[in-house]
């Protein structure tokens, strides 16, 4: 697949060659039509017979259409084969990023976004700023000395010191000046975005905390640094555009003095005289961009560093790609190491058996490796050591096997019968009413005045805690995933909702192999299993009646979730 640090497809060269050739012939046209006129016009004035004039005039005119038809072609064209080529990047960015989610992402979902749409958007700039616009300068350049050269030797020389001067040591001057600005725009957008969504997604927390006017204040000040960056840009900019205009006025000049005493002297027609000044005039069009394309180039360059980082950051898990098999039990972990990169494990020699209808739970204190666990069985990473097999067959396709509901389950800005066939699209109203009725949630659902296109808001906002977690239990069940984790269904809720959520769920995947993976030990002793973690260990495991009987950290956490409420497994 494409990546953002390959040249186009074989299929847009040929369309980036023709916007090359395109850019080149309008800048030629330019200086052809400003040749030609100086000439027709002080030819003119010795008034010849008009058929003398009507070559001259006939170029004039092809070339002040060449002109611009020229230009309308290489925008044409030269879009066409970058936007082509842009969104084959996108699509290889994003199939990255979703193979590196979740365990393999480790930027904010702002800045991620930056990269995704920004950073790419600034590859553009690499052919339409820097490369097309360098070729064409570079060849018009050329045919323009060598016109000049033609013409007058003296003249020709001066046009390319200035030219020289112009294309290349300007826009070097610019390119130092904004050195430390283009490198910074990238990285300061992507923090502005940053602390952007995250102010937009907390507002009503913030306000509440009282703490909103700081972090307006934070992004205001980031703004305000993008906002500095930008002027130092544009002043680095401005430098090279005086500093090219500077050089156009002294090889004008130039010119002219060795172009009036070549006229002086007899080595150069009289008529002549007005092109070797106009030349030099329109030829510096080409280089005018150049001080823009070298800064667009280092900010070019810095996208792709931020993009390489996306695109070289290691897979935690190879994509799974074989069928699953027809009996995929019994679904084996043995003696599983994990890790996050080159992170201590968080995961060390844990070993568990799934058969049809088994259920167990895995509980914990924070950080003990619970959601670890849940991503191996997803195959979201990879073992460093151990096993996972699903039967005979290593766990190539699981994920058509295991599904899961988590505890952040996204729940999309559209009605509850669209979010449901997010699950299965081919799923009837019957399907859907099933699914809410195992999740205890038909009810309320058929009180509604919209009943099932009933809209739920941004993330679920228009339903309570409890809805939202029975609303994502109803579209996993709706999946028909053989093998179901529950990840922390009813974190977040009161005691009381939680622990009805819980018995509910137990019910609802009555029969179906299901990893629960909770804090609270409250209803545990309808699961067939239970697996204490502590620090990537299993340091019990057992029926809810042994676990209970025996001493440990069950017993100990059990009993003190019964005086308090709260499970002595939860660590702050």
């Amino acid at each position: 697949a494409p990546t953002p640090l390959d040249p186009p497809a074989a299929t847009q060269r040929p369309r980036l060659a023709l916007a090359g050739l395109l850019g080149a012939l309008a800048l030629a046209s330019a200086v052809g039509l400003m040749a030609v006129s100086g000439w027709l016009i002080s030819r003119a004035s010795e008034q010849p017979p008009v058929l003398y004039l009507m070559v001259a005039v006939t170029c004039t005119r092809a070339f002040g259409i060449g002109r611009a038809v020229f230009r309308y072609a290489e925008r044409l064209v030269s879009h066409d084969a970058v936007l082509r080529h842009l969104a084959e990047v996108r699509v290889a960015v994003y199939q990255r990023l979703e193979r590196l989610a979740p365990a393999g992402l480790r930027g904010h979902r702002g800045d991620l976004l930056t990269r995704v749409v920004s950073d790419v958007d600034a590859l553009q700039d690499r052919y339409l700023r820097w490369l097309l616009p360098v070729v064409s300068a570079g060849v018009v350049s050329l045919a323009a000395v060598g016109f000049l050269a033609w013409l007058l030797p003296q003249a020709a020389l001066a046009l390319a010191i200035g030219l020289l001067a112009a294309g290349v040591l300007a826009p070097m001057v610019a390119a130092t000046v904004a050195r430390r600005a283009e490198r910074a725009v990238a990285p300061v957008r992507g923090e502005l975005a940053t602390r952007t969504v995250d102010l937009l997604g907390a507002t009503a927390e913030l306000t509440v905390a009282g703490a909103l006017p700081r972090h307006l204040a934070e992004v205001e000040r980031i703004d305000g640094r993008l906002t500095r960056i930008a002027r130092r840009s544009a002043a680095a900019t401005g430098l090279g555009s005086a500093l090219t205009a500077l050089a156009c006025g002294l090889t004008v000049a130039a010119a002219a003095v060795a172009g009036a005493q070549a006229a002086a002297d007899g080595r150069l027609s009289g008529v002549w005289l007005a092109t070797v000044v106009l030349t030099p005039l329109a030829a510096f069009e080409a280089v005018n961009g150049m001080p823009l394309a070298f800064q667009q180039r280092m900010r070019v360059q810095r996208s792709q560093e931020r993009l390489r980082e996306v695109m070289e950051t290691p897979i935690p898990a190879a994509e799974g790609t074989g069928l699953p098999p027809a009996d995929p039990y019994p679904i084996t972990l043995h003696n599983l190491t994990v890790r996050y990169q080159d992170a201590p494990p968080a995961l060390q020699d844990v070993s568990l058996t799934l058969t049809p209808g088994h259920r167990v739970a895995v509980v914990g204190p924070s950080g003990s490796g619970k959601t670890t666990l849940a991503n191996t069985l997803l195959r979201f990473l990879d073992p460093a050591a151990g096993r996972y097999s699903l039967g005979e067959y290593d766990a190539d396709a699981v994920r058509r096997i295991v599904g899961l509901c988590a505890q952040d389950a996204h729940i999309f800005d559209s009605n509850l019968r669209e979010n449901l066939r997010l699950a299965n699209p081919d799923a009837d109203d019957a399907g859907l009413w099933h699914a809410l009725r195992a999740a205890r949630l038909d009810d309320w659902v058929r009180g509604l005045p919209e009943g099932l296109d009933t809209p739920v808001g941004a993330n679920g906002a228009q339903l309570s805690g409890g809805q939202r977690q029975r609303l994502a239990l109803a579209r996993a069940l709706l999946a028909d995933f053989p093998v179901l984790i529950l990840d922390e269904p009813a974190e977040h809720l009161d005691l009381p909702t939680a622990d009805a959520l819980t018995a509910d769920l137990l019910a609802a995947t009555a029969g179906r192999t299901t990893v629960l993976i909770t804090h609270r030990l409250t209803g545990l002793d309808e699961v067939d299993e239970i697996l204490v973690l502590d620090h990537g260990r299993v340091v019990q495991r057992g029926t809810y009646q042994d676990l209970a009987c025996a001493d440990g950290p069950f017993r100990s956490a059990l009993g003190h979730e019964l005086e308090s409420g709260h499970p002595e497994l939860v660590t702050p």
